[in-house]
């Protein structure tokens, strides 16, 4: 959500610190917290005014008129505040519906005024600006101030000034105080602007000949403003409402949402309820508890939450296992039921998601089964089929009860089995598979010729044909009527390939003569030109660095889409508008603070711009337009119709439940003529009455369906357009968020505006409001379906709408990598791995996730363990590995390897290519006599050959013995890296035979010629093939196969590497010049006849 409420003391700080006024504020900083813990001996010293003033005592706990409920201790000492506080501090108390505890209490000084001192001040933020409330009276008996007060309008982008706050608001204050209340005033708005306020009241507000005293307040910021407002805000804490735990839960699912561009949302509401949800989207969230509620289940539904814009498997999994482990700490004696649903998904891949609950599932299978818990799941959208596979089997392998469903069941109907008020269908009707609607089964490869273009029951070339009009009496001047059609061309902001591709599919399904994407702009890259699929074709869409090429090389554009993230949404949107040609924007990000979309609005209503959103999937029109993602991926385009125009327009804020609106609208009439998701936000860009307005005057349309929502009053313009006639379309309308007012304590839904601030902002309020104006309301969104579906067949039986007979669309190919997603092809892979894997949410060596590797602490040993011998090595071994490497590391400049990397280096070349010559040089004569040596040894070990005899044999065969001889080192001048690997063999390796015969073959070389030493390239390849044999993590086939494969020498190229680096960067340090070997060390010795 945006507007969430701090607490008065976090209120205070910011007043305290960054107000800019004349006026003496008095008191500043003068508070100190309590809480159960206070020692208030400490808090006596932190805070020496506490001794020496008088004081007030009163909770902070975001508890509105704590005067009149006697929760205000006035004129106190420090005693007696304690006294005050012992029969409340950590005791229960009801305010209004909610019970809670008294834990957080506030001390301030005590501020002796008369009633003629104390004033009202109010500024709170509405979608044409910010008013400014005030009243001359204020304090416990203000009374309705909305009635009482003086109120000033500063328009967006307006500056408020102190003539006019003297002239409109200070008419009934002292002469003496005007200039003392005029400037604070301003300077208080200034904060409020500046630091992203969205609600600050001040009750009162106390003005004295010393100065300005604020003595309770209370405030809203916009959090969505945290990435503008971090450095004085700081971290804020958001308290809970009264009468709601915090719980930490709830912390983890917030910050898991703040680290995620998906939207994760938990509030839980009676731990010890019988009924969880799971639900996917905003909008549906809030349509399942509605219906849990009107089912009777609101005192035992335990959370409200919600999970939408295609979190990953893993985040999934995160959300999915806190809410199966709060419902798993206490037995409910009727067990408990957990609903997994949602609407019908737009992008969300629903298999990569109910993946993450199945793995959340299994993880808890033991303590669902003791709790007794019945799961009923309904969700639709790409992939949904596959979701509901792998959900339905886990229920069959873990034996807990799982019931699923598919797009085929109503969105709530499994509200109604779990709470036993219908019946469990044995076997529920499954829904076509993707490649059903996808594959094309005509048996010819042309494409068909375009289907209907116009509504089912309008003729097409008058419905084509018509221009875009201008809306009469109650629609901002110069906007359209008609936002899309046939030939309507858009410019896409940002790289959203996947949401591109979806456009073009949809142009194509409606027979569409080109694509509706002209262009794509995305600052990061260059221009240049993407790849997609137009039916079986490839075509190329310029991509531009900035908008203004993209405008000069397409003038025929009118719609952008824009992808924008939230914090460069404002500013693109706002550079668009500066190009008259573009008639409407579509704004996808979520999380744009208020203040930036009201600017938005306003220069949109300036230049006649159509905006939809913040916080939308966008729009659809059937048989024309789409916008990204709107609609979901081709199954469900052609499964609700919407490749061709049927006979009822929608709008909704949800983009979830637009989707499910597509699904019902299709099942019970013709289709979709057009539907917008205006945007969850408090200030969509366009409300419900400017997209109602545009039915109207649509011919095409023939009634109307509004999914309104708690919060705001936007429904009621609907109500007066109805009553005076200007909106004679039947309306069907339903408000979601009926069961906020069963709820004893504030909830805000997944919708950033779907919060009632009074009685006329609730969902029930506006539903009886609409059936009283003359809409056709239902009794709940359960019946939605069937009231859309009688009014449609009366509209059908006055011959209003004639149904046409239906065309079936073209067909369109499949992606491979969706069909592969499906299941639906198989191919060989062009390469095969075990050792690791990147996929997931997070990476894997052999099985082993990074997490894991790094808790358990397994080392670069281990690490390497993983990647080359796919097993978890013991501890010795992975310390006998980084051993190996740190003695390998290096053995100075004049080796050949080193050499070569210092010759490289000093000839002007990169590291990679210098490190390079120096690995070339490794082989059996320099540093890769590590496998040789092991094969060598093993073969005179395996076959029982004695140590002389193979010293004899080797010498016979004219070959070097790999791994014996030094040319420093000898017996005397013995190498102290083999010494110390040798003796930790010995202390911790289970055995070493092979170590043991490669000594007994030493003392016979050196006998012979001192410097013919097992050396360190022997040393490791011989105590190396013990490990593999000894350590238990191999067979011995197994292990000869790592010594005949290489895996040995990897030793030493990984080890010496390192100091090859070194020596490269050694000679860069030193800025070392071009090396040429000098003259007097090469003997030339050219043939006889060519010297003479």
């Amino acid at each position: 959500m945006s507007a969430k409420a701090i607490s008065e003391q976090t209120g205070k700080e910011f007043l305290y610190k960054y107000i800019c006024t004349s006026a003496a504020v008095q008191n500043r900083f003068l508070y100190a917290n309590v809480t159960a813990e206070t020692d208030f001996d400490r808090l006596a010293q932190e805070h020496p005014w506490l001794l020496t003033e008088r004081l007030v005592v009163k909770p902070d706990q975001l508890i509105k008129r704590r005067g009149k409920l006697g929760l205000v201790g006035v004129n106190l000492d420090l005693n007696g505040v304690k006294q005050w506080l012992r029969p409340r501090l950590m005791k229960e108390t009801t305010v209004g519906k909610a019970k809670g505890i008294l834990k957080n209490f506030l001390i301030e000084p005590f501020v002796p005024h008369k009633q003629e001192e104390e004033f009202y001040l109010c500024i709170y933020a509405t979608r044409e600006g910010d008013y400014v409330l005030f009243h001359h009276e204020g304090g416990v008996d203000v009374g309705d101030v909305d009635a009482k007060a003086k109120k000033l309008l500063i328009g967006v982008d307006e500056k408020i000034s102190e003539e006019s706050v003297k002239k409109d608001l200070l008419t009934h204050v002292p002469n003496d105080k005007k200039v003392v209340l005029s400037n604070f005033i301003v300077g208080l708005f200034n904060l409020y602007e500046d630091l992203f306020f969205t609600y600050l009241e001040i009750n009162p507000l106390v003005v004295t000949k010393d100065g300005v005293y604020v003595l309770d307040m209370a405030a809203k910021i916009d959090a969505t403003a945290d990435y503008i407002c971090k450095a004085k805000w700081g971290d804020v804490e958001f308290p809970p409402p009264f009468g709601r735990e915090a719980y930490p839960e709830e912390a983890y699912i917030a910050d898991l949402d703040a680290k995620s561009g998906a939207s994760l949302k938990l509030t839980l509401l009676n731990p010890r309820g019988r009924i969880w949800t799971m639900v996917a989207g905003g909008g549906a969230s809030v349509v399942y508890s509605d219906t849990i509620c009107d089912l009777g289940g609101v005192n035992e539904l335990a959370n409200y939450g919600e999970y939408s814009g295609a979190p990953s498997e893993q985040q999934t999994y995160d959300y999915a296992k806190t809410i199966l482990s709060l419902m798993t700490r206490e037995k409910h004696p009727d067990g408990k039921v957990l609903i997994i649903g949602g609407s019908i998904a737009n992008f969300t891949n629903v298999a990569a998601t109910f993946k993450g609950i199945v793995r959340a599932i299994r993880d808890y299978q033991v303590p669902l089964k003791e709790h007794e818990v019945t799961i009923f799941v309904r969700r639709g959208g790409p992939n949904y089929q596959e979701g509901l596979r792998v959900m339905g089997e886990v229920g069959k392998t873990t034996g807990i009860p799982i019931h699923v469903f598919g797009t085929e069941t109503h969105m709530t109907a499994i509200v109604g089995m779990a709470l036993g008020h219908r019946p469990i269908p044995h076997q529920p009707p499954v829904a076509a598979h993707t490649a059903n609607f996808l594959l094309n089964t005509s048996g010819g490869t042309s494409t068909p010729a375009s289907s209907r273009t116009a509504s089912f029951s309008e003729n097409a070339a008058r419905v084509e044909a018509s221009p875009a009009k201008k809306t009469k009496l109650g629609a901002p001047v110069g906007k359209a009527t008609t936002l899309f059609l046939k030939s309507t061309n858009s410019i896409v902001w940002g790289m959203q390939t996947r949401a591109v591709q979806g456009m073009l599919d949809f142009d194509y399904v409606c027979s569409r003569e080109a694509p509706s994407v002209s262009a794509m702009v995305y600052p990061f890259t260059g221009d240049h030109k993407q790849k997609f699929y137009w039916g079986h074709k490839e075509i190329l869409i310029p991509v531009y660095k900035n908008m203004s090429d993209a405008m000069k090389r397409h003038p025929d554009v009118d719609v952008l889409i824009n992808f924008a993230s939230l914090r460069s949404a404002f500013d693109s949107t706002m550079e668009t508008m500066q190009y008259p040609q573009i008639h409407t924007i579509a704004i996808i990000a979520e999380g744009i603070p208020e203040a930036h979309t009201r600017k938005i609005i306003k220069a949109a209503d300036e230049k006649g711009v159509t905006v939809i959103g913040p916080a939308t999937v966008g729009g659809i029109k059937p048989g024309c337009f789409k916008i990204g993602n709107t609609g979901g991926m081709l199954d469900n385009i052609l499964a609700s119709k919407l490749y061709r125009p049927g006979s009822v327009a929608y709008v909704s804020r949800s983009g979830g439940m637009s989707n499910e609106l597509n699904n019902i609208i299709s099942r019970t009439t013709d289709g979709v003529f057009e539907g917008v998701a205006i945007g969850g936000d408090r200030y969509p860009g366009s409300v419900f009455t400017d997209h109602v307005l545009r039915y109207q005057d649509t011919p095409g349309v023939k009634m109307i369906v509004v999914l309104g929502e708690i919060g705001g009053t936007e429904e009621y313009e609907i109500c007066q357009g109805i009553r005076q006639g200007r909106i004679t379309k039947p309306v069907v309308c339903w408000c979601i968020g009926t069961c906020a007012t069963m709820f004893s304590s504030e909830v805000q839904f997944g919708h950033a505006g779907a919060c009632a601030n009074q009685e006329s902002e609730t969902a029930v309020a506006k539903n009886k409001a609409l059936k009283e104006a003359g809409a056709f309301v239902p009794k709940s969104f359960d019946e939605l379906g069937d009231i859309i579906k009688s009014v449609y067949d009366d509209l059908v039986a006055k011959g209003v709408i004639q149904p046409a007979e239906e065309v079936p669309p073209p067909t369109v190919p499949m992606d491979y990598s969706w069909a592969r997603e499906l299941g639906l092809i198989r191919k060989p892979a062009s390469f095969m791995s075990s050792i690791c894997d990147e996929r997931g949410q997070e990476l894997i060596y052999a099985g082993m996730p990074i997490t894991e590797v790094f808790k358990s602490e397994i080392g670069l040993g281990g690490t390497l363990g993983l990647l080359w011998f796919q097993r978890r090595l013991p501890k010795y071994a992975c310390q006998f590995i980084e051993m190996c490497l740190m003695v390998t590391a290096d053995h100075g400049p004049a080796v050949s390897g080193a050499h070569n990397t210092i010759v490289c280096a000093r000839a002007g070349k990169d590291l990679i290519s210098s490190l390079t010559s120096g690995l070339l040089t490794i082989g059996d004569r320099f540093g890769g006599a590590l496998d040789a040596a092991a094969k060598q040894f093993s073969k005179a070990f395996d076959s029982g050959m004695p140590p002389m005899e193979f010293v004899n044999k080797m010498k016979k065969e004219g070959k070097l013995i790999m791994g014996i001889g030094h040319r420093v080192k000898s017996i005397n001048n013995p190498d102290m890296r083999v010494q110390i690997l040798k003796d930790f063999v010995k202390q911790h390796f289970p055995s070493s035979q092979l170590l043991d015969y490669a000594l007994d073959v030493e003392k016979i070389t050196t006998s012979k010629k001192p410097n013919l030493i097992l050396n360190v390239d022997g040393l490791i390849g011989v105590a190396f093939v013990d490990l593999l044999r000894t350590c238990g993590g191999f067979t011995r086939d197994e292990a000869d196969e790592f010594v005949e494969i290489g895996a040995l020498n990897g030793i030493f190229v990984l080890g010496r590497s390192m100091g090859f680096i070194g020596h490269y960067l050694d000679q860069k340090r030193l800025k070392q010049g071009l090396y040429r070997h000098p003259w007097d060390d090469i003997s030339y010795v050219l043939p006889e006849h060519m010297s003479m």
